[in-house]
């Protein structure tokens, strides 16, 4: 008897280590699905004072120090068949076309990778450097020489920085598990229906108004059972602060947070349709912290959380939709506007002027980016450029959601691939004010969009989600 319940524990060992054998080889978590990823991070702070981007009232004048570091971050996943997607984060306020154009032009040819497989998505900090030509009568149009020199020189550096980054993660590819969730943080408050003074009593009150989107999206990418990146977005401006020190924001600070929690991780921040949305009250350095901590924690709330997983396959898209313009002005019209005593409007109607002596004319369209990534048979993640208000994610939510996940497997991100001017929906764009059409002056487009740009944003992003 003793003999065979030995025999009988030498068989059940036996069979344990042959499942564990098994499981190591097609069973792991790490190695089951198939897929890869590799991360990494540069740091792309100002290595010589310079303009701050952001807001028209510091003018020229160059940030005095670095409160925190300024970050570039990049991730690369690959599927089980080898599509690969890259993603590369960017603490600035933005960067217009022929910038981002340039970026990837030189990522494709470096990398090998098409268009609709990367994605540059800035955090909007409104205490970053000013990037070549973005905002640029606010900015670059009324800089002397020696500025614009300092703001081109810093452009051409970034552009290496990039193709760099975007290789390092590639040669860091490993086998990797996805899976993801969302979670909440309500800090971000409409500012076209709340007064900055009254949130603090409001917010008390339960009494604040207009849309929000409080979702903080997920991304966990485990590489040998360690959290090797974590992705995450959140929509709201980077508006905190407003010193004149390098600094990531709220963004930053939760960027940081989370890398401290989980040494050896790259956190990467997305900025979602937050054109609308201010993190408030605001203005100091403590409240940043705040709000990078109570974000941090939402995302640390996720991650302790049942994810879903992600299987299956990536596939992704890429289009410039032609997105309208409304009636352009005439040459009589900026020619009046050069007279203008807000020097905004002066500095926006010389440049379009310039283009009409050159021989071209004002297009009526812009040539809009959207892309659209599918990963496994659940997530769609939006891409979308520009300043784009909350609208657009809550009816991209609605109307891709999938009900069983709550619509936490539709995600949109905002500020990608080209910052060019702010986005409103049809709603905003009817009540005006700074996001339905001021602000178009400070990008140097020529006049404010057409009422259908909503609906042509929409119809490509159900297009793309088709295919």
């Amino acid at each position: 008897m003793r003999h065979s319940l030995t025999r009988h524990r030498l068989t059940l060992i036996a069979i344990g280590l042959m499942a564990f054998a098994m499981f190591l080889v097609v069973g792991s978590p790490v190695f089951a699905d198939g897929w890869k990823a590799g991360a990494a991070a540069v740091v792309i702070t100002p290595r010589v004072p310079m303009p701050m981007a952001g807001y028209a009232s510091r003018g020229a004048t160059p940030a005095d120090g670095t409160l925190t570091d300024l970050f570039a971050k990049a991730l690369v996943i690959e599927d089980p068949q080898g599509n690969r997607g890259l993603l590369i984060t960017l603490d600035l306020v933005g960067i217009e076309r022929e910038f981002a154009t340039s970026i990837t032009a030189e990522l494709i040819k470096s990398t090998g990778l098409r268009r609709d497989q990367i994605v540059l998505a800035a955090s909007h900090t409104h205490t970053g450097p000013v990037v070549a030509r973005n905002l640029r009568p606010m900015h670059y149009l009324l800089f002397n020489e020696a500025n614009r020199k300092l703001v081109d020189t810093y452009a051409n550096e970034l552009q290496q920085q990039l193709i760099t980054l975007a290789n390092k993660s590639i040669a860091n590819l490993k086998p990797a598990t996805l899976s993801y969730h969302s979670g909440s943080t309500d800090f971000a408050v409409n500012r076209r229906t709340n007064k900055e003074a009254d949130v603090p009593m409001l917010r008390a009150e339960n009494k604040l108004l207009g849309p929000v989107d409080h979702d903080v999206p997920v991304l966990a990418v485990h590489c040998d059972d360690k959290l090797a990146a974590v992705v995450f977005g959140y929509a709201c401006h980077c508006t905190v602060l407003s010193l004149n020190q390098w600094s990531g924001d709220y963004a930053g600070f939760a960027q940081q947070n989370l890398e401290k929690s989980h040494p050896g991780c790259v956190a990467l921040f997305w900025a979602g349709c937050g054109a609308d949305q201010n993190p408030l009250p605001r203005r100091t350095v403590e409240l940043a912290q705040s709000y990078g901590k109570q974000l941090a924690d939402a995302v640390h709330t996720v991650l302790e959380s049942p994810l879903h997983p992600i299987v299956g396959s990536l596939s992704t898209t890429y289009h410039e939709v032609p997105l309208p313009f409304a009636t352009l002005p005439t040459r009589d019209e900026l020619t009046r506007d050069t007279s203008s005593s807000n020097i905004y409007i002066a500095a926006r109607a010389k440049s379009l002027l310039a283009t009409l002596d050159a021989g071209e004319s004002l297009s009526d369209t812009y040539p809009y980016p959207v892309s659209t990534w599918k990963l496994g048979s659940d997530l769609i993640w939006v891409a979308l450029g520009g300043e784009v208000v909350v609208d657009y994610a809550i009816r991209i939510k609605d109307e891709l959601g999938s009900p069983t996940l709550k619509h936490q497997n539709v995600w949109v991100t905002a500020y990608a691939h080209d910052v060019m001017a702010y986005i409103p929906s049809r709603r905003v764009l009817a009540e005006g004010g700074y996001e339905g059409g001021g602000a178009m002056i400070y990008y140097g487009l020529p006049t404010v969009w057409a009422p259908e740009v909503e609906n042509v944003i929409i119809n490509e992003v159900h297009r793309q989600s088709a295919d």
